[in-house]
């Protein structure tokens, strides 16, 4: 029996991305087959250049595949308009750059409560005081992104993401602009809060350390999982 076509929160299925340039097509991705199991933390590590980062964007609906099945949660990618696919997202991904991605001019509770807000939740704000809190920022509620520093941003970032309880984080290298110290806090939190709810994990990683923190890791290389 297949157990992987069931219990599988993340499925992938000979995944491919062309895109073109002038010098013509760039296969970017050539072939990914995976299979997430929920609640599993993957890391995900390769060369620059490997595939990684489309591979998430494809994962999120952010980019489209050029032939290939993903499905999260059960639910097919394809054939969805860019309104599905952002339902889809909003109920069922949370995700964190290396870049804060925070609104400059909204404070820490108000940029953790958009996604909330945009899920119709009434009680956003609250829940977004909850998930600040949780990533020890209740005493900067108020703060602008501007009067916080790179980790407290990260921080903000990361109950954010969390905060809708997301049954997938993707995660592209959330400390790469961090400096080593602060950067493991970040990292300490991101593992606590994803066993703590229980969440599925993809993590894009520079650090084999970090990888290996992971239920598994996947290295890829030249658009394909290598092992």
């Amino acid at each position: 029996m297949d157990h992987t076509a069931r219990d599988s929160l993340v499925r992938v299925r000979n995944l491919h991305l062309t895109v073109p340039s002038a010098a013509g097509p760039v296969n970017i991705l050539r072939g990914i087959d995976l299979d997430i199991d929920a609640g599993q933390a993957v890391g995900i590590v390769g060369p620059s250049g490997s595939g990684k980062t489309s591979l998430l964007m494809l994962l999120a609906g952010l980019e489209r595949a050029t032939s290939g099945a993903i499905s999260l949660a059960g639910q097919s990618l394809q054939g969805r308009d860019e309104d599905a696919l952002a339902r889809l997202r909003r109920d069922t991904v949370g995700i964190v750059f290396q870049a804060f991605h925070l609104i400059p001019t909204m404070t820490a509770l108000e940029n953790v409560a958009i996604p909330l807000e945009l899920a119709g939740r009434r009680d956003a704000m609250a829940v977004a005081g909850e998930s600040l809190r949780a990533v020890g920022l209740g005493h900067r509620l108020t703060h602008l992104p501007g009067q916080l520093s790179g980790g407290e941003q990260q921080r903000v970032a990361l109950a954010r993401a969390f905060a809708p309880r997301p049954r997938l984080l993707l995660a592209d290298e959330p400390t790469g602009n961090l400096d080593q110290a602060t950067g493991a806090v970040v990292m300490d939190l991101l593992f606590r809060l994803q066993a703590e709810h229980g969440t599925t994990l993809l993590l894009i990683t520079h650090d084999p350390a970090l990888a290996a923190r992971c239920d598994r890791t996947i290295r890829m290389a030249d658009g394909r999982i290598v092992s």
